[in-house]
């Protein structure tokens, strides 16, 4: 059987009645191209079935047209939310995403990493920044923008999209505090650097407040679920019967909480506050609705992206920039305790 002759770029310039470096320019830059040779050049490529080889591409610009995503999870809808922000700031882009996940390991990202930028990126974005040693001296090297998401922190490698998951946590911690509740404990699990950093706000909260001598928290290395929030509080409040409040690592963990409470018969939230952490659509469901600290997880994506594509197109920020989205807390009537 003869072999069929794979579709060429000059096919698609021909059959457009184009010249190539047209073709070629409407696929890297569209805005260049004007709206009638867009049309024809798109209809060629799908009447060709034409597919254009980014090895060819990265070897003429000096990149591809890919951007690398790597981030601990896709079950977590944390990172759904912010995949949606970055697939909804590419449209009108001729950007691409090549997705991985590190399952939390340090060393699976740094092994990410290396493989991604051999694929000569147009840019990279990167979840957190506790990077190893080795990743970060990858990610410093890199040539290519850059964005650490999820976090802002100290000596950013290039471009930062984030909150201070220490702040937030500590100040749901003084909402609870706020409220009247003198025993609050803490509850966490998959305690990632994000993880411990919000029950670090947490323990400096209860420690500016003279309620530091103890330690009330419950921690597990486990992915979170609801099912482990009932657990985790179940042996919570074996080990500490007076705790009054909780506030939780994520809002899994939280609606956890509601649950146990309620087969308990521990009413809340007089008996027990609950506060959760990023605001998922089931806080404000739940009966009563749960208190949360909201985060910004769809911005956070979104900007990312438009942060690249920004530096793609010369008008990007310097490297060292940081855009801290900032949380809010959001009380509902899990926290809502009648104080004297």
């Amino acid at each position: 059987m003869e072999k069929t002759r794979k579709t060429t770029l000059s096919d698609v310039a021909a059959l457009a009645d184009v010249s190539p470096i047209t073709v070629s320019r409407a696929l890297r830059d569209p805005e260049k191209v004007s709206p009638d040779a867009r049309a024809r050049i798109t209809l060629a490529i799908a009447q060709l079935g034409y597919v254009p080889n980014p090895a060819a591409r990265a070897l003429a610009s000096g990149r591809t047209d890919v951007v690398g995503v790597i981030i601990p999870s896709v079950s977590n809808n944390v990172f759904a939310d912010v995949m949606r922000g970055i697939y909804d700031g590419l449209q009108d882009s001729p950007l691409g995403v090549q997705l991985g996940t590190t399952r939390y390991a340090p060393s699976t990202e740094e092994q990410l990493v290396r493989v991604f930028l051999s694929q000569q990126p147009a840019g990279l974005i990167v979840a957190g920044h506790d990077q190893s040693p080795g990743a970060r001296a990858l990610l410093e090297r890199a040539d290519c923008p850059v964005v650490q998401i999820m976090e802002v922190g100290p000596q950013p490698i290039d471009l930062v999209v984030g909150l201070s998951h220490y702040q937030a946590a500590r100040d749901g911690a003084q909402h609870l505090l706020d409220r009247g509740y003198r025993a609050p404990a803490f509850l966490g699990a998959q305690m990632d650097p994000r993880s411990q950093r919000r029950l670090a706000g947490f323990r400096d909260c209860l420690i500016a407040a003279g309620l530091g001598g103890d330690d009330p928290v419950v921690t597990t290395p486990e992915p979170s679920s609801v099912s482990l929030g009932c657990r985790l509080f179940a042996d919570l409040i074996a080990t500490r019967p007076q705790t009054d409040a909780v506030l939780c690592n994520n809002d899994d963990l939280a609606l956890g909480v509601l649950f146990e409470a309620q087969r308990r018969n521990i009413r809340i939230p007089d008996r027990l506050g609950i506060c959760g952490f990023n605001d998922h659509e089931m806080m404000s469901a739940a009966e009563p609705p749960l208190t949360s600290v909201a985060t910004d997880r769809y911005e956070m994506g979104r900007a990312a992206i438009l942060q690249i594509r920004d530096r793609l197109a010369g008008r990007g920020q310097p490297r060292g920039h940081a855009i801290d989205l900032g949380y809010r807390l959001v009380p509902r009537r899990s926290t809502a305790r009648v104080t004297a």
